[in-house]
């Protein structure tokens, strides 16, 4: 789950245009949040956002897959792999991280209710 110092760079600068977001080291990779809210992850050199029903559209008609976190299992998690087109354009990666997290900011929201 390695990432790279100027991937880690890169996806930062290209997130710029989101003023509270801070990468966090987690098992290798790196763990992005917006104040308190985990919207991403960066694995492997790939970034992952947070999707839920709202979202998941996008990242499926890209042809993109679940961060699956080990190698071999078929477990998942809810974060699907950004498409690289959408990594390069700043502008566009940041509209997708805001639905991001939003989607992470009601499902954190869900959990405190309960």
């Amino acid at each position: 789950m390695r990432v790279t110092d100027g991937f880690r760079a890169f996806v930062l600068e290209q997130l710029a245009g989101l003023k509270s977001v801070r990468p966090r080291a987690m098992f290798g990779g790196v763990g992005l949040y917006a104040d308190d809210v985990f919207f991403g992850i960066m694995a492997a050199d790939a970034l992952y956002l947070k999707v839920d029903d709202s979202n998941r559209g996008q990242y499926d008609a890209a042809g993109m897959t679940a961060f699956q976190p080990y190698a071999g299992r078929p477990m998942t998690m809810s974060y699907y792999q950004v498409p690289a087109n959408v990594l390069e354009d700043g502008d566009e990666l940041t509209a997708w991280a805001r639905a991001s997290i939003r989607v992470a900011a009601r499902a954190t929201l869900r959990k405190t209710r309960r």
